[in-house]
């Protein structure tokens, strides 16, 4: 009985290692502490970062070993931060799809769900999107060049930079004007106004 017990320990401990790895294979190895309780692995975390297969990536955040570094691993890790319910939006999301010049300070993440609060380097914007504002970048989600063209208009951003933003969207074929014009008729009348003066120059 006893060993039936132990079995089925072992059985649980290893399987919630195994759904913590895939986890964090989908945020290019980050993981956090909450997501390790929640499946059981304290002790097997505990182990791995006495010998060099989890690293500590910051506070409440670990790593997977071996995961090679990328230039956009931040936002791999901040994905993993909300559980996979963040997409990196707005300037940020410029910079990605290479819109404009804008080099934000910042990273800029919408944030569909509340999760413990996020550190400094983040502007964390608090609403739902719909699934096609939003596209894979493989370990982290990012708004449409579209979405991300309204958020700008909606933000406050100079005219002129919405006008390279939008010229670059359009010139570098991320979404054509047409797109860019009905998607802006949903907007306030002021962001609309913005979104069709940018297109006039574009």
């Amino acid at each position: 009985m006893a060993g039936d017990a132990a079995a089925r320990t072992i059985e649980s401990a290893e399987q919630g290692w195994r759904v913590l790895r895939r986890w964090a294979g989908r945020h290019a190895g980050f993981f956090t502490t909450r997501q390790m309780l929640r499946t059981g692995c304290a002790a097997r975390v505990g182990a791995g970062l006495g010998d060099g297969s989890v690293i500590r990536a910051g506070a409440g955040v670990l790593r997977l070993a071996g995961w090679p570094e990328g230039p956009l691993d931040e936002y791999a890790m901040w994905a993993a931060w909300f559980d996979g319910a963040a997409a990196v939006s707005h300037q940020s999301a410029a910079e990605l799809h290479g819109l404009g010049r804008l080099r934000p300070r910042f990273a800029h993440l919408s944030v569909g769900v509340a999760r413990p609060p996020a550190p400094p380097p983040l502007v964390v914007l608090r609403r739902s999107l719909a699934a096609g504002d939003v596209e894979s970048a493989g370990p982290f989600l990012v708004t449409t060049p579209v979405r991300t063209v309204l958020d700008l208009a909606e933000a406050d951003i100079g005219q002129a930079a919405l006008d390279e933003v939008v010229a670059d969207a359009v010139a570098i074929h991320r979404c054509a004007g047409e797109e860019i014009r009905d998607a802006g008729a949903r907007l306030s009348p002021r962001a609309a106004t913005r979104v069709y003066r940018a297109l006039a120059v574009a």
